[in-house]
């Protein structure tokens, strides 16, 4: 099946944004110190009254400011329709897959694999590591997939308010200001919904973890500026200057 190069370009754009949001929900699991993954002490700042934060982060952090980048380009050539397409299909597909993973932990595990097979990476019990990384809370799960639709839909919306102020010049205005704006409130919106409503944290925690996290998406989404660009040289190269150009024009109108 013969295809032409803007259906191609959309459907590697769509499975690399597609990728990278499964990626980041599984191994958000895992939190990590910044400092000490770059050989510092870990900070030790008080704000808000709550003391001990520093950069302790999800490691989705690593791959949520990417997919804010594609968002930005999926919007700038398919307007808005193609990134909720594939925002909507994102969303399916983390509830699809959570829905496997506890599937998958609701079976037996066999003998050998659970007492014998950990020994090696001195694990005691497969059965329980394995559980403990893939089971996350229920209100984590809900927490982190509002967020993302939130902030894909506020991505979208600032940007081509900027766009329409900006017109085609200020690339880095509407892309990468539409990204601070979303993962302002995606920042917020997940503490609130996985430890402020599910669990115990008071609201002034969530406000302070909430700013150092943003803290640091603040400085990435910066950092990927060029990027940005990057990938527009690539795209007009590969879809051609008319057609390109034809297709931004009616992406700004969808």
């Amino acid at each position: 099946m013969r295809m032409d190069k803007a259906t191609r370009l959309f459907i590697i754009l769509g499975g690399f944004f597609i990728a990278n949001t499964l990626l980041a929900e599984f191994v958000g699991t895992k939190i990590f110190s910044l400092e000490k993954t770059f050989g510092f002490a870990p900070r030790d700042w008080t704000l808000f009254g709550v003391s001990g934060l520093g950069f302790n982060l999800t490691a989705g952090v690593m791959l949520w400011p990417v997919v804010f980048v594609m968002t930005d380009i999926i919007n700038e050539y398919y307007g808005k329709r193609g990134v909720k397409l594939l925002s909507f299909l994102a969303i399916g597909l983390v509830t699809y897959s959570f829905a496997m993973i506890y599937l998958s932990m609701s079976l037996s595990p066999n003998d050998w694999w659970q007492f014998e097979s950990g020994k090696i990476r001195d694990v005691n019990d497969m059965g329980i590591a394995y559980n403990a990384i893939f089971g996350q809370g229920l209100w984590i799960i809900i927490g982190s997939m509002v967020a993302f639709l939130v902030g894909q839909i506020l991505d979208v919306s600032v940007f081509h308010k900027l766009k329409e102020m900006t017109g085609e010049s200020k690339i880095w205005l509407r892309a990468t200001g539409s990204t601070l704006v979303s993962q302002f409130v995606d920042s917020f919106v997940v503490l609130i919904i996985a430890f402020y409503i599910g669990s115990d944290w008071d609201l002034t925690r969530v406000l302070a973890v909430g700013l150092m996290n943003y803290l640091y998406k603040f400085f990435v989404a910066v950092l990927l500026t060029p990027v940005i660009y990057l990938a527009h040289n690539w795209i007009d190269k590969f879809l051609g200057h008319d057609v390109a150009t034809k297709m931004k024009t009616e992406a700004a109108k969808s």
